[in-house]
């Protein structure tokens, strides 16, 4: 497929997701996968950074064969979750809405991995933006950035090494040495798309575009994330708020740094993160469409 091809699958992709969402958890790939990488880990698991290696080749290989079965279009949609993220994240902000704090811990696990039960009001609303930034770039820009590289290879090849990381790369002790590879392999996949995330951002908020790229400059480096950092620093300057804080998970707490120069967030302030990342969303597909139908 040439160039253009792939940019407009990967446009149209981003659209078909906005209008169809997610499929069915029974039939939906990624949980084929996550199921064919559980096994996995199960025959091959050791505290062993060259056995997570193998783990982290087996799945990210098993992506890029399905995406060579699927048109870029298709593939972009399934890699995508753009729609099923706002959809959360909105769930999250009504249930805050409606006085329910408890309703809206129980949907924020579907967002976060971070423990829920304490978490106050303002915490949750930061739990949720701080998501769908962060997710902005894994379930959205990046994947579908890779569908422009690579076609249905880069978009499902992305969307495996995205999810390695997530069933893997986190800092539990489990995982120190195994999910090294597939953490360090998701912080390279998502380098760039990171950082168009932060130029999209800016991009579909000009008047505040300086306050973001001095947010990303200033703040992201202290972030854990090197990419989670861009797009949730983006974010805070771009909705005025201040992010991070302490983070309480299973066996550890994490003290974030601070994002942003503004308030902190409140219920409201989680359907404009929802609607800042879905103008991100349509900027990227209208650039990939002009990209990809411009005369030549």
């Amino acid at each position: 497929m040439t160039a253009a091809g792939r940019w407009r699958g990967a446009a149209v992709g981003l659209v078909l997701d906005r209008i169809v969402g997610e499929p069915p958890a029974r039939v939906h790939p990624v949980v084929a996968f996550g199921r064919v990488m559980r096994r996995v880990e199960g025959a091959l698991w050791s505290d062993s950074r060259w056995r997570g290696a193998a783990h982290a080749a087996i799945g990210s290989t098993l992506g890029v064969a399905a995406g060579s079965a699927f048109p870029t279009a298709l593939a972009t949609t399934v890699a995508v979750a753009g729609r099923q993220l706002a959809d959360e994240a909105r769930a999250v902000s009504a249930a805050l809405a409606a006085g329910d704090l408890d309703a809206a811990r129980g949907i924020l696990p579907a967002l976060v991995g971070r423990d829920v039960a304490e978490l106050d009001e303002k915490d949750v609303a930061r739990a949720a933006i701080e998501s769908v930034a962060e997710n902005t770039v894994d379930a959205v820009v990046a994947p579908a950035l890779w569908a422009a590289v690579a076609g249905g290879r880069g978009a499902l090849g992305y969307r495996a090494v995205n999810t390695l990381d997530a069933m893997v790369g986190h800092r539990r002790p489990r995982y120190g040495r195994y999910g090294w590879a597939s953490a360090r392999l998701d912080d390279v996949a998502g380098w760039v798309p990171a950082r168009t995330t932060a130029l999209l951002v800016a991009a579909v908020r000009p008047d505040v575009a300086p306050d973001v790229w001095r947010a990303v400059r200033r703040d992201a480096r202290a972030h854990p994330s090197p990419n989670a950092g861009v797009a949730e620093a983006a974010f805070a300057a771009a909705l005025g708020l201040r992010l991070g804080g302490e983070n309480r998970y299973a066996d550890r707490v994490e003290l974030r740094p601070s994002l942003g120069d503004g308030r902190p967030p409140v219920a409201s302030d989680v359907v404009a993160a929802v609607r800042l990342s879905g103008d991100v969303t349509w900027a990227l597909a209208g650039a990939l469409a002009v990209a990809g139908w411009w005369p030549r």
